[in-house]
């Protein structure tokens, strides 16, 4: 199974996120995207195809949003994907591509919507159980909850 994860490693979310995929099996490919970004078509991409708009991806958190104005409301996608190429802290995180699909996965269980079934009990780095001793998906990332 071909998957990557555009991984912060200081973000617990990520951590939590690259956590499960391994637990399900699989050795991504880690691309720190702080060191190394995606291209403005790589990331325009990823966008694309986890079904979020350009304003969903952006992290409005950060300082450089406002120290560049990008909360401005008539700025392009175009524009936003420039500065977010930029200022790769910008970027939301993580995004997980496999054969399955894309996700932001915010929070960290929304992987397992991209990953083949994943039935032995997992617990986050803070003890949140994400999959039960029966091998089901708990809490808020559960989907139809």
């Amino acid at each position: 199974m071909n998957t990557a994860i555009y991984h912060n490693p200081a973000c617990g979310t990520s951590r939590n996120t690259l956590a499960l995929i391994r637990h399900a099996g699989v050795e991504p490919r880690v691309i720190e995207y702080l060191r190394t970004p995606p291209t403005k078509e790589e990331l325009a991409e990823l966008i694309r195809q986890s079904g979020l708009g350009v304003r969903e991806a952006i992290r409005q958190k950060e300082a450089p949003y406002l120290e560049l104005g990008l909360d401005d409301p008539d700025l392009s996608d175009e524009q936003l994907l420039d500065a977010m190429v930029a200022a790769p802290v910008l970027i939301q995180r993580p995004f997980v591509a496999t054969p399955l699909g894309v996700r932001l996965c915010r929070p960290s269980e929304r992987v397992l919507d991209i990953l083949l079934p994943v039935t032995r009990p997992f617990a986050k780095e803070d003890g949140e159980v994400v999959i039960d001793e029966h091998g089901r998906r708990t809490g808020p990332g559960v989907p139809g909850q």
